[in-house]
């Protein structure tokens, strides 16, 4: 069955200016270049995208962006996680506003979760009051609570919700869903860029790389030749993949390196939001002689065809 929402989704980064406003121009040049360059699909206002450290003004204006540039190509998931019940349900009706069709909503932060029930009545009441698309989002270093597969079932029934973004690094818990989702059109997309090659080959839809915008054509042709079954042309891209995950290495923070480097396309800034560790001059030595490395091998693997 054709699901809506497949391969490789960015969790694009947030280009800000000096005063940690959106730079529109740098976001849609890079929503652009990732599209021309066969990107699947957008997640803007996610984690790597420092959503919740934007102003609400700002966040809702790089949704409107995204939208607006790419919304009529490829599908555009939002983030619209927050601290509450209330919150997330006033988030997701600005989206409804913007024309958003599709919201992915985290455990409430911030938080002292004691059951996984207090996640089942937060789907349940922002169902009640929205018309959007659902997506869970697994993400217990940011949120406090790690959701079971067995609450992900019980989500699953709720109305509105479409898929599954799992970032919790558990890759049992991942083929768990899998196997309870076979045959059905439940959408699942594996978090990890260490876990994404084994989870789409073994039947997942589709992974959400934050380096993706760096080498676009070697993540879709890892996901092409997943799909494919091609185990050999999958570890090659994998291993180069790796690669890109090792620059997060380089710097006291994963959202600096990552920034960083994908400054080096020439596309946008690297500024990362206050109080965020700011790269210095010999991390951005070490990631831009990586990432040498790294493009050469990566022009070698896609002549391969």
């Amino acid at each position: 069955m054709e699901k809506s929402i497949k391969g490789i989704v960015v969790p694009l980064i947030t280009p800000v200016d000096d005063d940690e406003n959106v730079n529109e121009r740098e976001l849609r040049a890079l929503l652009r270049h990732c599209v021309d360059h066969g990107i699947h699909g957008i997640f803007i206002a996610s984690s790597n995208g420092e959503a919740v450290a934007l102003t609400q003004k700002e966040r809702d204006r790089s949704i409107k962006i995204t939208l607006d540039e790419v919304g009529k190509e490829v599908p555009v998931i939002s983030g619209v996680m927050d601290s509450s019940t209330r919150r997330v349900i006033d988030n997701v009706k600005r989206l409804e506003d913007m024309g958003g069709e599709y919201a992915v909503i985290t455990p409430t932060f911030y938080a002292r979760h004691a059951t996984q029930d207090e996640t089942i009545r937060l789907f349940e009441t922002v169902s009640a009051h929205t018309n959007a698309k659902l997506m869970i989002y697994n993400i217990p270093p940011f949120t406090g609570e790690k959701i079971t597969p067995d609450t992900v079932f019980k989500l699953a029934n709720i109305d509105k919700v479409i898929g599954y973004k799992d970032s919790s690094g558990s890759l049992p818990d991942f083929i768990r869903c899998m196997e309870h989702f076979k045959e059905t059109d439940f959408i699942l997309l594996q978090g990890s860029m260490v876990l994404s090659a084994v989870a789409m080959l073994i039947g997942c839809d589709g992974c959400i790389p934050s380096m993706a915008p760096l080498f676009p054509e070697l993540f879709v042709k890892l996901y092409d030749k997943c799909k494919a079954g091609d185990i050999e042309a999958t570890m090659r891209c994998n291993k180069l993949v790796n690669m890109t995950a090792s620059l997060w290495q380089c710097t006291k923070n994963q959202t600096t390196a990552t920034k960083y480097a994908l400054s080096l396309t020439g596309l946008c800034g690297y500024r990362v939001l206050n109080p965020t560790e700011p790269i210095i001059t010999n991390e951005m030595k070490l990631i831009s002689d990586k990432v040498a490395i790294i493009r050469k091998l990566v022009a070698d693997e896609l002549s391969c065809g």
